[in-house]
């Protein structure tokens, strides 16, 4: 049977341009380039991307493989049009998982599937994912890009990511070595980061708030939806260089969905807990205005947002002076959250004071 070229469908009749997929690839090429570091120097293009660990200095190195999305975060970006920062988020919440277990964030892959693919939106993705992996030293070596008429609406997209990292063997996170009486120290974060946007859209509706007028809980003029899609904080680097010059760090946290009593258990022994003095954390004034709008306790603040804290760090007494320095020279900044404590009936986390909410 001979198709009719007059009346016969076409892949683009169905909703799928291949052309807007080719001229996409072509506008991100020098995006992906810009990413390229010791191990990965290739071009885009092939069937998979290839990584050298030896060119990257490693010699006897554990793999570290973490994965994630953005969640709903990226409604507040399709509603806004404001998509440049959106891949920052998405490395972000990959990379940070890879560097609490010691590990230092190597390559990234995204996946970005969309209703109707738009070049010049999609440049504007994975110009933010590009920034993301240089503020995390890891190359972008490929991606997916999926247009699938049908099952998005042509407005809407979805991302994930995944990392890959390296640390020498024997020098993963936690080091087993948490005692009673180590330091925690708290890295503050830069906003809501990538959690809890759920929540943070039904606070929104309730209060009746726009996302294009100016945020009602600050002064610098912003607007709601630039302070609801700031990036997420990327503490790679500054951590890494803390890893590297000494020993001080026992184990790190990434305070991402669940909060501090979710993520913090997490590299903590059964005998050990995490005591907070919530008076320390330095609460932004978003989370004040969502704890207000909502009507959210401070135990469900607590569960669901970071709250003013992106990651933990956990050192011994003596090494928290050195540690801390270190970071802020790195331009982190750092506040002391509490102490290691024994665990008898309590739970993993506990808590003094409240939230200045």
């Amino acid at each position: 049977m001979t198709a009719d070229p007059k009346t016969g469908l076409t892949y683009a009749e169905a909703g799928v341009d291949i052309d807007a997929g080719n001229e996409l690839v072509q506008r991100i090429k020098p995006l992906v380039r810009s990413t390229r570091r010791p191990g990965a120097d290739g071009e885009i293009g092939g069937f998979g991307g290839l990584f050298d660990l030896k060119a990257a200095g490693f010699t006897d190195p554990v793999l570290v493989a973490a994965n994630d999305g953005v969640g709903t975060k990226l409604k507040i970006a399709i509603d806004t049009g404001l998509h440049d920062t959106i891949g920052i988020d998405l490395v972000a919440m990959c990379v940070n998982d890879l560097v609490v277990q010691g590990a230092e964030p190597l390559f990234f892959l995204d996946y970005f599937a969309t209703g109707k693919l738009d070049p010049a939106q999609g440049e504007a993705i994975v110009a933010g994912i590009a920034e993301g992996c240089r503020q995390a030293g890891c190359a972008l070596i490929g991606g997916e890009t999926a247009e699938m008429p049908g099952l998005y609406a042509e407005k809407d997209y979805d991302l994930a990511g995944f990392a890959v990292g390296a640390a020498e063997r024997g020098r993963l996170l936690p080091s087993g070595e948490l005692a009673s009486g180590d330091v925690i120290l708290g890295l503050v974060s830069s906003g809501v980061h990538s959690n809890g946007y759920s929540l943070v859209r039904r606070v929104v509706e309730k209060a009746g708030a726009r996302y294009d007028a100016p945020a009602p809980f600050e002064a610098e003029g912003r607007s709601l939806a630039e302070v609801l899609i700031a990036p997420t904080r990327i503490y790679v680097k500054p951590l890494l260089a803390a890893i590297r010059e000494g020993d001080g760090i026992k184990a790190l946290a990434h305070i991402t969905g669940g909060g501090f009593p979710e993520n913090i258990p997490r590299v903590l022994p059964e005998h050990l807990r995490a005591d907070l003095d919530l008076h320390a954390v330095p609460v932004p004034p978003v989370f004040s205005w969502l704890a207000s709008e909502g009507g959210i306790a401070e135990a469900e603040m607590l569960r669901t947002f970071n709250c003013g804290v992106g990651m933990i760090v956990v050192v011994s007494e003596a090494e928290a002076a050195a540690v801390a320095a270190i970071l802020q020279s790195k331009g982190e900044t750092v506040v002391p959250l509490g102490r290691i404590l024994p665990r008898e009936a309590e739970a993993a986390v506990t808590f003094n004071g409240q939230l200045a909410l």
